[in-house]
């Protein structure tokens, strides 16, 4: 409760108890337990009235935020009782009061209208939620109290709480260029911003300013750039000195201090769980020995501007990184992996929070943490679980630095991956994109702004659809902040729906990573595209969650074998191009092929199911093997030299796409026979037996040797997934001409840099001689 009593004295939101938890209840016969601490509720957010905002719940000594899955008006009824309201008139979903910080405590919260508390309504459990602070649910109460009721929610005159921070520069220059590193620090207030009196402040203050603007780090300002001018001093010879225009500026400006005596720890998330203090009514003389609070920020590699920030930025990566982010839609945001052993693996979310949090988002380059996520809500690792009960005190320098424990496996499992969402600069990207004519603003056709530099109005246009696909969309989709891309599509007649005609952009190449368009290959100004009319630009669908398959290794290992199969049992081998070019000129129906067959178990380890990318109407029905294709090309099998040269190849189309085997508790939901519908449900996995055609590579041409067995799912990017960087498998061979070893298999960013390179260049393998 001490943090309850500290939160009182800082934030004048008033905290009502539960009522029905303090009422004598009988002692049950046995031990006698502590009371639970009772519940504490609040409304909060700007701008709102004093019977509405954005509602948030005092649990386990730490205030959250309600996500407003599957919220009813009954939930607000019972939540505005607990305010001491009488009834709900409304509530609000999507963060309409602004975005809480901190645990998201409650998900799918159903009552039905009548209980005496939040306690006695369903929900996932505290803390179980797949929620984002943008879903932040919010009430409206009736305006009419309880009878009695002793506490009260009516906000004072003054605003009595910090939510929204920025940093505002103060040199015209500087306001154009992103991210803004340095400049007054204000807060929202009203319908403006405010200052914050520099009287106390330190480093301390600034590093979480700086952590909430995304940045990793504070640098020390001059703050005799920002000080008023003495109005005695001679001017005129100062006038190209860049302090004087700051001077100048702070002069110009209006100031409003709302704040002062701030005092924090410097492991803070937020402004708001600092110690400070409001000026109250006329603030007029307020901050008269100081002046406004000024912050500069260090950024990270990703968004560091000039040769001086990127040299240095190099100089301190040198080596490669121990940390990682998987499977996330956005920049600074994922499922956080460690590299221990040569191997990278996941943390288990055993009392992850965000100090912990806030430490891999600095030593990756970002701010501090907005949120840290538990039960693997960025979809689950593969491999070792090197961490658990990560116990950081938030000034640490990396992850490894901080107490944890190794764990058994019983301990965890990657169910409970631990996952972040960091603050990452501003950089309005998302300005410079926008969708038109789809149903939803999920999806529609692209159009992109150009010519906006230097303050000049943007123009509008359509980006050529040519070469558009998934890697394309995912990086649209990523800077419109709609999570992952559902499709790529060239052709959106059926999206006319605005006045912009005119193509723009054209031959977009992205890796897939990027940030915006813009930083992928393009032709620039000199638009090249064939078909210019609007059916022909480039739409996407998104999707806030997205599959991610991965091959079980160890069963390719376990199952590999060479068969010599006659050529009269390969005709429908042959129709479907399971075989090798030499093939065609073989004597059918007599001789043979030499096969290298295996298993492959593929995993939907993401948060949504795999599904091909063509309709059912579209699949392609091979009458030799009677059964319909839904993706033309699902695998590659390839044996590669060191060198990465082809020695033999396969592929294998999709015969069918069903869920073999699930998880415990997670049912099957694809099923190929009667021309059902193919996938693969999340936490299901698709079994191609080694007993089946084209399940194989035909290496009838190798000769003896050692090589690379190299297994890509999903190879052309057909269907968009949370991460491509884990579709691929390799596995060491050594072939003595009658008998293979598989060994060594693992999935292709498993391995560290170096452990990867030694895989690749085992003895023997250079000369291609069995030792």
């Amino acid at each position: 409760m001490r943090s309850c009593g500290a939160w009182a004295g800082r934030e004048l939101l008033v905290l009502l108890s539960s009522m029905w938890l303090c009422t004598a209840q009988p002692t049950p016969p046995g031990p006698t337990r502590s009371p639970a601490p009772p519940l504490k509720f609040r409304l909060a957010g700007y701008p709102r009235k004093h019977n509405e905002g954005r509602v948030e719940v005092f649990y386990n000594d730490e205030w959250g935020t309600i996500c407003d899955d599957d919220f009813t008006l009954a939930n607000a009824h019972v939540l505005c009782r607990h305010l001491g309201f009488v009834a709900a008139t409304g509530w609000a979903h999507s963060a309409k009061y602004g975005k809480g910080v901190g645990r998201i405590w409650l998900d799918n919260l159903n009552c039905a209208g009548g209980e005496k508390g939040v306690g006695d309504c369903k929900h996932r459990g505290w803390g179980n939620s797949d929620c984002s602070h943008e879903e932040d649910a919010g009430i409206i109460c009736k305006d009419e109290r309880i009878p009695g009721f002793k506490d009260s929610n009516v906000i004072e005159a003054e605003q009595s709480h910090v939510e929204e921070v920025r940093l505002r520069p103060v040199v015209s220059g500087a306001r154009r260029q992103l991210p803004v590193t340095e400049g007054i620090v204000e807060v929202r207030y009203k319908d403006g911003w405010a200052q914050i009196c520099d009287q106390g402040w330190d480093s301390r203050n600034s590093r979480v300013v700086c952590g909430m603007m995304g940045f990793p780090a504070e640098k020390k300002v001059n703050r005799n750039f920002y000080k008023l001018a003495n109005k005695s001093q001679p001017k005129q010879k100062h006038r190209e000195d860049v302090g004087f225009k700051k001077r100048l500026f702070m002069e110009r400006q209006q100031l409003n201090y709302r704040l002062h005596s701030v005092s924090c720890m410097g492991t803070e998330v937020h402004l708001s769980m600092c110690t400070f203090e409001f000026y109250r009514g006329n603030a007029s003389a307020a901050c008269a020995a100081g002046t406004p609070a000024v912050v500069s920020c260090v950024p990270g590699p990703l968004f560091a501007t000039g040769n001086g920030h990127k040299k240095k930025q190099r100089q301190q990566q040198q080596g490669q990184p121990r940390l990682r982010l998987k499977g996330g839609a956005k920049v600074g945001e994922g499922r956080v992996e460690v590299l221990k052993s040569s191997e990278w693996g996941t943390i288990c979310d055993d009392r992850w929070n965000l100090l912990s949090a806030s430490v891999v988002c600095r030593e990756l380059g970002f701010g501090s943490a907005r949120e840290a996520l538990t039960g693997a809500r960025m979809g689950q690792g593969t491999g070792p679980i090197h961490m658990n009960e990560v116990q950081c005190l938030g000034t640490e320098k990396s992850l490894w630095s901080c107490p944890f424990k190794n764990i058994t496996q019983e301990d965890c499992k990657h169910t409970e991956d631990a996952a972040v969402r960091c603050n990452v600069p501003y950089m309005g990207y998302e300005n410079l994109i926008r969708l038109s004519g789809g149903r939803s603003r999920f999806e529609g056709r692209v159009e992109v702004a150009v010519g906006a530099a230097d303050g000049e109005q943007p123009r509008w246009g359509l980006v050529c659809g040519e070469g558009w696909g998934t890697l394309e969309a995912m990086v649209a989709c990523r800077q419109l902040g709609l999570g992952f891309a559902n499709h790529g599509l060239q052709e959106t007649w059926y999206w006319d729906a605005s006045n912009v005609t005119e193509m723009v952009l054209s031959g977009v190449k992205c890796a897939g990573h990027e940030m915006s368009l813009s930083h992928c290959q393009h032709h620039g100004t000199s638009v090249s595209c064939r078909n210019t009319g609007t059916r022909f630009a480039a739409g996407v669908i998104c999707s806030e969650t997205a599959s991610d398959l991965l091959l079980h290794a160890p069963l390719v290992q376990e199952t590999a074998y060479i068969e010599d199969r006659p050529l009269h049992m390969l005709y429908c081998a042959a129709e479907e191009n399971c075989l090798s070019s030499s093939a065609r000129t073989a004597n059918w129906p007599y001789g043979h092929r030499r096969l290298l067959r295996f298993s492959s178990q593929i995993h939907n380890n993401g948060r949504a199911d795999f599904r091909p990318k063509a309709g059912r109407h579209s699949w392609v029905w091979h009458e030799c093997h009677r059964h319909y294709h839904s993706m033309d090309i699902f695998t590659h099998y390839d044996i590669l030299t060191p060198n990465g040269t082809k020695v033999a190849e396969g592929h294998k189309a999709s015969f069918c796409l069903e869920d073999t085997e699930c998880e415990e508790d997670v049912a099957k939901r694809y099923e190929c026979a009667n021309f059902g519908e193919q996938g693969i449900t999340v936490g299901c996995w698709d079994l191609y037996r080694h007993d089946i055609d084209c399940q194989w590579i035909d290496i009838t041409d190798v000769k003896p040797g050692n090589y690379i067995l190299q297994v890509v799912i999903n190879p052309n990017f057909e269907v968009a997934e949370s991460d491509f960087t884990n579709n691929a498998m390799k596995c060491n061979c050594k072939y003595d001409g009658h008998r293979i070893w598989v060994h060594s298999c693992h999935i292709g960013d498993a391995l560290s840099e170096e452990a990867s390179k030694r895989f690749e260049q085992y003895p023997g393998q250079l000369n291609n001689q069995i030792l």
